[in-house]
């Protein structure tokens, strides 16, 4: 192997890793936005930034972003709502984290610890893995 063609490799993986990290942020935020619709029956920039401990600032630049993205609606000085995409990918997230979580507690991993490991293994998993933790899960656990 050359050494351009090992930059070349090195420089996929990291814009790789880079694309799943806006991904992961985007679930994080979508996710987080459903759940407080759902909670308060609104969500707001100052909700999020709170929940996220981020600044105002860092969030409404993200939520701009989401709405770029077609995952939110939102005006000024109102809340923030979930388009169908987004909703879906809230849905997909929150599957996906559910899934994690249950596994690692059938693993015998404490609530506390399987609730801050499930946050980021559930962007990073493959649908192959997921569906390993599901079956593995189902049968470690009775009934």
């Amino acid at each position: 192997m050359t050494e351009a063609t090992g930059a070349a490799r090195r420089a996929a993986a990291f814009q790789r890793m880079r694309d799943a990290h806006s991904t992961e942020m985007a679930e994080d935020y979508v996710e987080l936005i459903g759940d407080l619709i759902v909670e308060t029956g609104e969500a707001r920039l100052t909700d999020l930034a709170e929940n996220l401990g981020v600044t105002h600032a860092t969030a409404a630049k993200v939520v701009q972003r989401l709405a770029r993205e077609g995952l939110v609606e939102s005006r000024p000085y109102r809340s923030i709502f979930l388009t169908q995409a987004g909703e879906t990918m809230a849905t997909a997230s929150r599957e996906r984290h559910r899934i994690v979580l249950q596994f690692l507690l059938a693993m015998g991993v404490s609530e506390r610890v399987a609730e801050a490991d499930s946050e980021g293994i559930e962007h990073h998993v493959s649908a192959e893995t997921l569906e390993m933790f599901e079956r593995l899960t189902r049968e470690r656990t009775p009934g």
